[in-house]
């Protein structure tokens, strides 16, 4: 079994907690990671991008010149994409980005991220948070006691706004729940500070 220290609202060590060695204690996968990192990133692309093609362009439909005898080069449209204001050529068209992953290889990434953390001392287990009300300043000395200030990740078991809007004014921060960890960020983040709800919830899903 892996162990995880745990500390309390305080910011003060209290022990350690066992965790589930299939989730937090696994030789660590980096092509299941990669990609689901590379399927997260496209994901988050709209693919709106649009160009008009000669033939969606507005006018051109007069020769400009006649063909011949003009001394000057033959051209059908003021459209063609060699002209400007034309038309482009092979542009970016509205399309999808969206990548599939399977749920089998996306739960061996997401348990290849947090053993990886783990292996490093970057994951954290607290009993809760010093903050009844937002304090962004509160937050921020919380992390600082912790040792976690650098890129941290908090992942909650439930709502708590006063954690969210709290963490949500630090530079490089991220507050999410439990059900919408995703590899990307577990790999982006410095730090990883999560409740000890969070770490059970987690084993639940992933053992």
């Amino acid at each position: 079994m892996a162990t995880l220290k745990v500390y309390s609202a305080s910011g003060d060590l209290v022990g350690e907690m066992e965790v589930s060695s299939e989730v937090f204690g696994i030789l660590p996968h980096r092509e299941a990671m990669h990609a689901c990192v590379v399927a997260y990133l496209a994901n988050q692309r709209q693919g709106t991008h649009s160009t008009k093609t000669r033939g969606e362009v507005s006018g051109g439909g007069r020769k400009p010149w006649r063909q011949k005898h003009t001394g000057r080069a033959r051209h059908g449209s003021i459209r063609s994409p060699i002209w400007v204001g034309g038309g482009v050529a092979h542009g970016p068209k509205p399309r999808s980005y969206w990548q599939k992953v399977n749920r089998k290889v996306r739960a061996l990434a997401i348990r290849s991220a947090l053993s990886a953390k783990l292996a490093e001392g970057k994951i954290r287990a607290v009993e809760g948070f010093p903050v009844d009300k937002p304090s962004t300043r509160g937050m921020i000395e919380f992390l600082k006691k912790l040792g976690a200030d650098s890129k941290p990740l908090v992942i909650l078991h439930e709502r708590m706004d006063e954690v969210y809007k709290s963490v949500s004014n630090i530079p490089n921060a991220k507050a999410m729940n439990v059900a919408s960890i995703n590899v990307y960020d577990l790999l982006k983040h410095d730090e990883i500070v999560m409740t000890v709800g969070a770490v059970r919830a987690l084993e639940e899903v992933y053992s």
